[in-house]
Order: structure tokens, then C-alpha cells, then sequence
């Protein structure tokens, strides 16, 4: 009980000191400001203007670099002004109204083409209908005004948003950090379930595709926020820490998709001894559990957790090689030994990265690792291409986004003439609530809509317990900036609680001008409902666009990626020095391409069943896909950290024709033509020399340990290592590829 209440207690801390509620404080102070001020000269008329541009414009305001923030927050004033002053002038004129209304709903949809952030200028556009039509103006005059102070809201806004960037520049940095770390630790944690739990292997594997999806996710706005940042104001002691967190980030990333294991071959070397690989799992979790309590001092002070525990696992490991060497003993001990070396090596990488991180920590000036020059930084960014082919591109009713922007209208357009025909009271609260859940997947807007209604009732049942307990209006207006700043603050979080505190907020505001809050509590709930089946039920019925429609190009970019991947491995087995940058860009574009698939196969587990069309088949795609990264990234960690053997005829071979399978996959699926490939009996011969190779360094071995030399040096051990690690890792590469030709082929007959 005490334990569970320290833990709460913990995440109540790190939710106050976190990014999230500073913003949510911050967009308060900028709506509520105005409000305090413009009341105080008896100027209150122009007040909510000001603070609905202010509400308006905040959505487009999230971590990047500066110079993206100011820009999309200038076209999100422009673009709300513009909407605003439409709908007014047209509202008038029902009919005309509606036209306007579908007009502006179907282009500001298409925004989204540009990425997210273009998205949420998109959502503020959306918004900015759905508050017009909240607004009553009489004439010309009055608009023209009411339309001017919504503009100044927007540039009071981002005023008040660059003097919060002024006071804390790196609040966002340190919470993304902080995020990525703990994500990263929950990665190691499962990473470890998997070494012994072959009956959850598949539970564990999704999972941690999932999780991989969100870490990839927030390196992209690392990269963005730290490298953007570097180019913009040069290199400070400030920004090289973080840059050096995120590099460690990266490279433990790697080492643990880097060390995804043959488990078949690890079931059949290990059989019933797989006690000996209990210190490597619990090294494992432990250094999971160390990022995540590192994750916490990037936000709070605190002292660094410490590492004695883990050195101890760490020697355990040592422990447990010699115990299994001992009780299987040699030769036929060599393949399990030689397999737990390179585990407890990747296992001591990983530790070693974490030391980087724990040293950044205590502000050790040690830059030798962020060296990264602006030219070489700017490969790894990922631009935003905003040229106007983009949108043109989409005008197909093959695009998901076009069909999204189709169906978002229609059913913004039916929501809002439904409401007004049962002349319901507040009829936009309906098209709110489609524009909020409606996302182009159907799964996540049934989510969605599942945990908006949840949450207005739980809203509205907290706001009529207070309602009946209290008439003050002093309370009214406590409680509605409180919810207003929890709202903002925990929406991305969790929208079910978001949506609580949205409720709140809108009964207690509405409570302080009229006096029946009961009706205001009931008409909200209704035109949730009613907003939330509409946007569920166009998803499902208007221009669907299931997931398994449009996974021919998702795939086709992550062959494409693990190929040059694998080729950027070879180049850099060859010439290190020369070849480590393109290494590392290559590298980026696979875990990119990768994390967009699972994402995709996310979106597609979230289909209604009947739609799940070959949902295993797909799912073996993504998994040997993920495999072939993670051998790739094995043999590439396995390179960079050391000293290597000069790469034979034979690595070139093999790896040539692996890319050449693999290109066969990308072609099946492109445009279902042949290419050459190469010859079977070359190949074969190229994995027995390499098989020889290994073969000949153990015997070499053996015949030590006969002649008396029990101590293996460190030389031999390394090749016996590499031998072992690069003959292995092709061969599973070979057959993992060969799969993926099969599994694409069939792919291609069932859906083309």
C-alpha cells in the first residue's frame, strides 16, 4: 500500500513539473488574462474574442523548432481570421451557410496532407467553424470587429507562447527526453520477457512493435528540436547534454533491435539449461528499470538511482557462461557459449550507454560523442515537403486522405443540419465533437468517441454533484479555470480524462451566465452522443478506407529501406572511416520505414474484424521485416564497436544476393516483374566457406584446450565471435529473405 502510494505521489510530481500542465497553465493565463484585464478599463464586450482567437490558435503550437512554431502559429491566426469572417458573413442565408460550411470543411481537411503539424493548424480551421457559428453578430460592422480582436487573440497568443519559450526554452526538450527514456526502459523491460517466456513470445512481440512505434516517433521531434536548435544558436554546454542523451538513445535503440535473437535457436541450444539465462534477462529489466528512473531526474531534481546492483547482475552473467560451459562442457558447449558472449556484449554496450547518460546527468563536460557538424546534421532531419503538387496528389479517391476530408464533411454538413432541424440548443456542440473524434481511421475514432462520451458523463456527473452542493459563483469560476488548465493539460495524455475536464469547464462557464447549468449538463451530453455515433457511423459507411488497402506502398518503403540498410552494413564492414555517417542516415531511414509499418498494422488491428482482410499474412510481412532490421542492425552494432576482420568475397556475395532477394520482394509487390538472381550453387558455396571459416577457428581451439590452454585470448575469442555472429546472422538472413519474397508474392495474388 505505502509503495503504491509513493508511486502515485512520484507521477503526481512529474505530472506538475512536466511540460504538459506548464502548457495547459500557459494557455489559461493567455485566455484567462484578457478576460481579468479588459473587464478591469470596462472593456469586457471585446474580451471573449480575444480569448476565443487565443483558444483558437493554441492547438498548432507543439514541440518543434522555433522558427515552425512561429510559422504555423501565423498561419493558423490567418487561416482562423479568414474562416471566422466567412461563416459570419454567410450566416445569415441557410443554404448559402451550408455551401460554406462543406466548402471550407473539405479544404481545411486536406491541410493534413503536410504532416501533423499541418494537421493541428487544420483542427484550429475546423474549430474556428464550429465557434463562428457559436457567435452571433448582427451586421457587417460588428464582424468586421469581432474578427479583428479573434486575430489579435491569435497574436496574444503567440506572444504570451514566445515569452514561455523565453522563460523555459528546454521544457519541451526535457520532457521528450524523458519520455523517450522511459519508453526505452519499458522496451529493455519486455526485450527481457522474451529471452524465456517462448509461450508469450507473440504478446511480448507486439508490444514491443508498438513501443518501437512511439520511440521512433519521438526521435523524428528530437532530431527536430535538438539538431534544428543546434543550427539555429550553435553549440552551448545545454544543448550539447541533451544532444548526447539523445545520441546514447539512439545507440541503445539499436543495440536492442541489434540483439533481436534466432529464439528457435536459442529454444534448441539451451533446451531445459535456460536457468543460465535468468542474469541475462534480469540484467536486462534492471537497466529498463535504471532509464526509466533517470527518465524522472530530467524533470525533477533528484539524486542518480545507484548502479551497485547492477554491476553485481552484470558479474552474474559472467557466472552464469563458465556454469553453462561447465555443466555442458566443450565442444558441444562452443555454440550456447558463443551466443551468451555476444549477449552479455551487447548486454555491456548497453550499460556502458547508460554510464554516457548518467554522466551527461551530472554535467560532466565531455563532448567527444556530439561532434556532429551542421552539414552531416542536417542528413538526419527529415524535411516536410510543402510544395503544392503534394495536395494535388491526393485529389484521387485512392488517397485516404481525400476520402477522410469527403467523409469529415459530409458528416460535419449532416451533423449540423440535423441539429438544426430538431433545433436543438447548442446544434455546433454535435459538430464539435465530430470535428475532435474524427481521425481517417475507423478504429480510432470508435476510441475515441467510446472515451468522449465516457468522459462527458463523468464530466457532467462531477458538475452536477457540485452544482447541487454549492450556488457560489466564486467556486464556478475557481473550478472553471482549474478544468480548463487539466483539460489542456491531460488531453494528449488521456483523452477519456481530457474530455472530463472539457465538460467541467463548459457547465461551470455556462453556470456563471445562466442560471438552469441542469439543461446546459443535459444538451451537452446529448450532442455528444449524437456528434460521437455520427462520426463512427461515417467512418464505417462514407468512402471507408480500411487499413489493408493502403499497405502496398508501407511495405514496399521498408523492403526498399532494410536493403539499403544492408547495403550500407557491407560498405561499412569494408571502410569503417569512410562509411559511418551513410551508415547511420541509412540506418535512420529503416527505423523510420519500419515504425510507419507497424503503426499501419496498429491501424489495422483496429478494423472492424471482417476488415482485418490477411491480417496474419500482413503480420508476418511486418515481423520478418522487423527481423531482417534487427539482423541487420546486429551485424552493423557488431562492426562499429570492433575491431573487425578485413570482410571476405564470400560477406560480399551473400550479401548481394540477400538485396537482390530482397529487391525481388519490392518488385512483386511494385510491379510484379522478375529480376535476375543470383546463382544457388554460388551462394552455397559462399555459406560454406564462411561455415569453414568458423569451423576451422574452433577447431583451432579445441586443440588449445587439449594442449592445455584452458583461457581463451581475447583475440581468438573476438574470432570466433565475428565468425560466428556474421555467418549466423547471413544465413538467417538469407532464409528471412527468401520468406519475405514468398509471404510478398502471396500478398500480391490474394489482394491485386
Amino acid at each position: 500500500m505505502q509503495t503504491k502510494l509513493k508511486k502515485h505521489l512520484k507521477t503526481t510530481e512529474l505530472f506538475f513539473k512536466g511540460s504538459s500542465f506548464y502548457r495547459g497553465v500557459v494557455l489559461t493565463i493567455a485566455i484567462v488574462l484578457p478576460l481579468v484585464v479588459l473587464n478591469l478599463l470596462d472593456l469586457f464586450a471585446f474580451a471573449p474574442a480575444i480569448a476565443l482567437g487565443t483558444f483558437l490558435n493554441a492547438p498548432s503550437d507543439v514541440p518543434g523548432s522555433l522558427r515552425r512554431k512561429i510559422n504555423g502559429t501565423l498561419i493558423s491566426v490567418a487561416l482562423t481570421v479568414i474562416v471566422t469572417f466567412l461563416v459570419l458573413v454567410t450566416k445569415p442565408v441557410f443554404i448559402v451557410l451550408i455551401l460554406t460550411i462543406a466548402v471550407l470543411s473539405f479544404l481545411i481537411s486536406l491541410i493534413s496532407v503536410y504532416g501533423f503539424r499541418a494537421s493541428l493548424i487544420s483542427f484550429s480551421g475546423l474549430l474556428a467553424i464550429v465557434l463562428a457559428l457559436a457567435v452571433s453578430k448582427p451586421d457587417l460592422n460588428s464582424i468586421i470587429i469581432h474578427v479583428g480582436f479573434l486575430g489579435i487573440g491569435g497574436f496574444w497568443y503567440l506572444l504570451v507562447s514566445l515569452l514561455s519559450y523565453w522563460i523555459f526554452p528546454k521544457k519541451d526538450d526535457d520532457q521528450l527526453l524523458s519520455d523517450t527514456l522511459a519508453l526505452t526502459g519499458q522496451y529493455l523491460k519486455i526485450r527481457a520477457k522474451l529471452l524465456t517466456k517462448p509461450n508469450k513470445r507473440e504478446k511480448f512481440s507486439k508490444k514491443a512493435l508498438i513501443i518501437q512505434t512511439q520511440i521512433s516517433e519521438k526521435h523524428e521531434t528530437l532530431r527536430e528540436l535538438l539538431l534544428e536548435g543546434r543550427k539555429r544558436s550553435g553549440r552551448s554546454f545545454s544543448n550539447e547534454r541533451r544532444l548526447l542523451i539523445f545520441i546514447s538513445l539512439i545507440d541503445i535503440f539499436e543495440l536492442a533491435l541489434a540483439n533481436t535473437i534466432d529464439y528457435s535457436k536459442i529454444d534448441t541450444l539451451f533446451g531445459l539449461q535456460k536457468q543460465h539465462l535468468s542474469p541475462f534477462k534480469k540484467l536486462n529489466k534492471e537497466l529498463g528499470n535504471h532509464l526509466i528512473k533517470l527518465s524522472e531526474l530530467l524533470i525533477k531534481k533528484g539524486e542518480l538511482p545507484n548502479i551497485k546492483h547492477i554491476n553485481k547482475i552484470t558479474d552474474n552473467t559472467e557466472k552464469a557462461i563458465e556454469a553453462y560451459v561447465s555443466e555442458i562442457s566443450l565442444p558441444q558447449a562452443r555454440d550456447g557459449a558463443i551466443t551468451m558472449r555476444n549477449l552479455q556484449d551487447y548486454q555491456k554496450q548497453l550499460f556502458q550507454e547508460v554510464k554516457a547518460i548518467r554522466r551527461v546527468l551530472t554535467k560532466v563536460k565531455n563532448n567527444a560523442k556530439a561532434s556532429l557538424v551542421v552539414q552531416e546534421s542536417k542528413q538526419f532531419l527529415t524535411s516536410q515537403d510543402y510544395r503544392f503538387n503534394i495536395l494535388l496528389q491526393h485529389f484521387s479517391l485512392e488517397s485516404p486522405m481525400l476520402r477522410h476530408a469527403l467523409r469529415l464533411t459530409i458528416a460535419i454538413v449532416f451533423g449540423f443540419v440535423f441539429g438544426s432541424l430538431l433545433d436543438l440548443k447548442n446544434a455546433y456542440w454535435i459538430i464539435l465533437t465530430i470535428i475532435v473524434i474524427m481521425r481517417p481511421n475507423y478504429g480510432l475514432t470508435k476510441e475515441r468517441s467510446k472515451n468522449r462520451i465516457i468522459g462527458t458523463i463523468i464530466g457532467a456527473m462531477i458538475a452536477t454533484a457540485i452544482i447541487l452542493i454549492t450556488k457560489n459563483i466564486t467556486v464556478y469560476m475557481v473550478l472553471a479555470v482549474l478544468s480548463l488548465t487539466f483539460a489542456f493539460s491531460l488531453i494528449q495524455q488521456s483523452y477519456k480524462i481530457g474530455a472530463a475536464f472539457i465538460t467541467l469547464h463548459i457547465v461551470f462557464v455556462y453556470a456563471l451566465i445562466e442560471p438552469n447549468a441542469f439543461a446546459v449538463i443535459q444538451f451537452r451530453v446529448i450532442d455528444t452522443a449524437i456528434g460521437a455515433t455520427i462520426a463512427v457511423l461515417a467512418n464505417y459507411l462514407i468512402l471507408p478506407s480500411w487499413e489493408y488497402k493502403n499497405l502496398d506502398s508501407v511495405i514496399l518503403n521498408v523492403i526498399t529501406a532494410n536493403s539499403n540498410y544492408l547495403r550500407a552494413t557491407k560498405n561499412l564492414y569494408h571502410d569503417k572511416e569512410a562509411n559511418t555517417l551513410k551508415y547511420k542516415v541509412s540506418r535512420k531511414e529503416a527505423f523510420i520505414a519500419m515504425s510507419n509499418l507497424n503503426a499501419a498494422f496498429q491501424r489495422l488491428t483496429q478494423d472492424p474484424k471482417s476488415k482485418q482482410k490477411q491480417s496474419v499474412l500482413i503480420y508476418d510481412i511486418v515481423t520478418l521485416n522487423h527481423t531482417i532490421l534487427s539482423a541487420t542492425a546486429s551485424i552493423g552494432r557488431y562492426i562499429l564497436n570492433h575491431k573487425t576482420t578485413p570482410a571476405s568475397e564470400e560477406f560480399d556475395t551473400i550479401i548481394k544476393d540477400i538485396t537482390t532477394t530482397l529487391n525481388q520482394s519490392a518488385k512483386t509487390l511494385d510491379s510484379n516483374k522478375q529480376i535476375v538472381v543470383s546463382e544457388e550453387k554460388e551462394i552455397q558455396q559462399a555459406h560454406q566457406t564462411l561455415q569453414k571459416h568458423y569451423a576451422k577457428l574452433s577447431d583451432k581451439r579445441d586443440n588449445q584446450i587439449k594442449a592445455g590452454q584452458t583461457l581463451i585470448d581475447t583475440k581468438t575469442l573476438l574470432n570466433l565471435q565475428e565468425a560466428h555472429l556474421i555467418s549466423n546472422q547471413l544465413l538467417w538472413l538469407k532464409t528471412l529473405s527468401t520468406n519475405l519474397t514468398k509471404v510478398t508474392t502471396k500478398y500480391h495474388s490474394v489482394f491485386n
